[in-house]
């Protein structure tokens, strides 16, 4: 007998949404939605922005708000992601489809989209107890990440509007520039090695390739499988999407894939690492290798690409950081994004070193 995957867990505690307000809403502005109250639960596993399943009888969607409190300048920008998935979904299906966008604040308190419901196996820290591992299942799963990654990179972005959104011209130059702005902006307090590994970042930018639509969160978290895991039943976390140099893509998804060759320390901080460690999944080289095969692209500066990675994820575990430090959230969970943040870091300094 299979056993039922439950993703959702009861809404946290000051995340709650005004469901007399937003059933209103939904029975106003959805034609799919049916008569019937309005059930609301949360999905728990996400750090930046709240996501909800919202559910009347046997209908149901999902629900993304931006975090409680102030958050940095151009992030959480429902209505851009919302764009972004009403471009995509017709042209890469893996991608949700979405429904509405509301900037109404009186309705749950911020902007907010509603998307359909996809139905899987979203793979975080762990496999489901009902899901019998072997290394032939982590190799499935990795040859999947990196075919949907070549896959949505040849989706020609000129059938999209994502070109009033986005400028791939000069594009690692801004997101050098624009990354270290944030993290002086969210910095909390001296991290050694910053200043190293910023000035080293800014004299390495290599020349980029044709840009394509780039996710620019690709993780495994971020994906939903089928049950048999045949095939990726979604992705989601558009809000960073845009044109752009797709190696930036590969090594945010490198970045995350932690393989057995890793230190226990990197690995803890990669979240899902203790997952792609497995045997039978791809080490980096082997995701990186099928990519470049898969891609026909010329992936020998990836180098600065992980590095840089590397130092996104640490401004955003920051901000997060920042957040809590200014008591704009009481998430205990981001106690410590501070550490994670300086860990990733170090990290960032040793990628530079070839480590």
């Amino acid at each position: 007998m299979t056993i039922p995957f439950r993703d959702t867990i009861t809404v946290r505690k000051g995340e709650e949404l005004n469901r007399e307000v937003l059933e209103k809403f939904i029975h106003e502005s959805i034609e799919d939605a049916p008569p019937g109250d309005l059930e609301i639960e949360q999905f728990g596993a996400g750090q930046s922005n709240l996501t909800y399943l919202v559910r009347i009888g046997e209908w149901e969607a999902v629900l993304r708000r931006p975090p409680h409190g102030p958050v940095a300048q151009k992030a959480h920008d429902m209505g851009r992601e919302y764009t972004i998935l009403s471009n995509l979904h017709p042209l890469f299906p893996t991608a949700p489809k979405p429904y509405i966008y509301s900037d109404d604040t009186s309705i749950i308190g911020s902007p907010f989209f509603i998307m359909e419901r996809r139905k899987g196996i979203v793979l975080d820290k762990e496999f489901p107890a009902h899901v019998p591992y072997q290394p032939e299942l982590g190799k499935q799963i990795s040859e999947i990440m990196v075919d949907k990654l070549v896959e949505l990179h040849q989706v020609d972005y000129m059938k999209t509007e994502l070109l009033k959104i986005s400028r791939p011209d000069g594009f690692m130059e801004r997101q050098v520039g624009g990354w270290i702005k944030r993290y002086e902006n969210a910095k909390t307090e001296e991290v050694p090695g910053v200043n190293e590994l910023t000035l080293w970042m800014q004299k390495n930018i290599p020349v980029s390739p044709k840009p394509t639509i780039i996710q620019y969160d690709y993780k495994l978290n971020n994906a939903m499988f089928s049950e048999d895991f045949r095939e990726m039943a979604g992705l989601f976390d558009w809000e960073m999407a845009t044109i752009g140099d797709p190696l930036a893509d590969v090594g945010v998804a490198l970045c995350y894939w932690a393989d057995v060759a890793d230190f226990k320390e990197l690995r803890n901080e990669l979240g899902n690492g203790a997952i792609t460690a497995k045997e039978g999944f791809f080490t980096r080289e082997d995701f990186l290798e099928r990519y470049a095969k898969k891609s026909g692209r010329d992936v020998s500066n990836i180098h600065f690409y992980v590095t840089f990675s590397y130092f996104k994820l640490a401004v955003i575990s920051q901000q997060i950081y920042f957040r809590y430090y200014k008591g704009q959230t009481n998430d205990e969970r981001f106690s410590r994004m501070n550490q994670t943040a300086a860990n990733l870091i170090e990290f960032a300094l040793l990628s530079t070193r070839g480590l």
